[in-house]
């Protein structure tokens, strides 16, 4: 839920590493910076299901805490102690999102599903041999990673069908083993998203082709839907054709092209903050999509004579 703080206090709890005093006064201050944006995000309330004027203003306020604790993690410092394999920077964007969608999703009620999510993927059954099928369905889940989702947690109890009392007996006397077959029940649970997001710092060619194929792969299980990519920069070219990705939408939220991590701190570098009417769109497609009705299918298709 909370995945930023969540690495935070794994830095600070490690048996061996950032055991150095440096780090571990860096993780004091950060620990600080941290405890006061977790705070301020939680007391702020909104928006909500229901569009209203202060929409705008709680969203430029959540946008100036990111601003500002961003701003305050993304020292020279820190990112020489911290680098990109620790994920303590690219996490905050997570967080961020639990922070911008929590009370929308809540009015939802407490089945809602809201954070990270290792979300299904696919099932497949896969029995050692024929009398072992006869058992029990030995159904497998394959997850998918997804660094925010809003959607739901599903559990289902899986088992074979005892079929009619005539062609049970007729099979056990036909079969030299007279020991009738107890079907064994197998219960699963796993993630569904109505709402994947995935974050980037930045997104080049490269990751939106992985996007792609994860959201290709969502909808083929779940088409009703929608997976967005969030990033802070961007790095593309103009000769990229985004038409063809299956993404529904890309955020870019400074609105300005990829520099290389170390040329951001030269002190002629201008950083574009982050653009409140970005958060507000992103915000906004999402509202919209959990309150409204996915009609869908053939059958809704042929009444309207069209059937996407």
């Amino acid at each position: 839920m909370l995945v930023h703080g969540a690495n935070l206090h794994q830095k600070e709890q490690h048996r061996t590493k950032y055991q150095d005093k440096r780090s571990r006064a860096y993780l004091t201050e950060i620990r600080a910076a941290y405890d006061s944006w977790h705070t301020a995000n939680m007391a702020l309330l909104g928006p909500y299901a229901t569009p209203d004027n202060l929409d705008e203003e709680i969203l430029a306020r959540r946008v100036a805490l990111l601003e500002a604790y961003k701003n305050f993690l993304d020292q020279q410092k820190y990112a020489e102690c911290f680098d990109s394999r620790s994920n303590l920077h690219s996490t905050v964007l997570e967080e961020f999102l639990y922070y911008l969608f929590q009370t929308l999703v809540s009015e939802f009620g407490n089945l809602a599903l809201i954070g990270k999510s290792h979300t299904f993927k696919d099932l497949f059954f896969a029995p050692p041999n024929y009398k072992a099928m006869l058992k029990q369905p030995h159904a497998s889940i394959e997850r998918k990673d997804h660094d925010f989702v809003i959607g739901v947690t599903i559990e289902a109890r899986l088992q074979t069908k005892q079929h009619s009392e005539r062609g049970a007996t007729e099979q056990q006397e036909a079969s030299a083993d007279k020991t009738p077959i107890i079907s064994q029940q197998e219960c699963h649970s796993f993630d569904i998203p109505a709402v994947a997001i995935e974050c980037k710092t930045y997104l080049d060619k490269t990751m939106l082709e992985g996007s792609s194929r994860a959201a290709e792969e969502l909808k083929a299980r779940n088409p009703n839907s929608i997976y967005i990519v969030v990033m802070e920069w961007l790095k593309l070219t103009e000769a990229i054709n985004l038409r063809k990705y299956k993404v529904d939408q890309i955020y870019v939220l400074r609105k300005q092209k990829n520099t290389d991590r170390e040329f951001r701190f030269e002190s002629n570098y201008v950083k574009n903050p982050f653009d409140v009417k970005v958060v507000s769109h992103l915000f906004e497609a999402v509202r919209r999509y959990l309150t409204a009705d996915w009609e869908g299918g053939i059958k809704y298709g042929l009444e309207r004579g069209w059937l996407l």
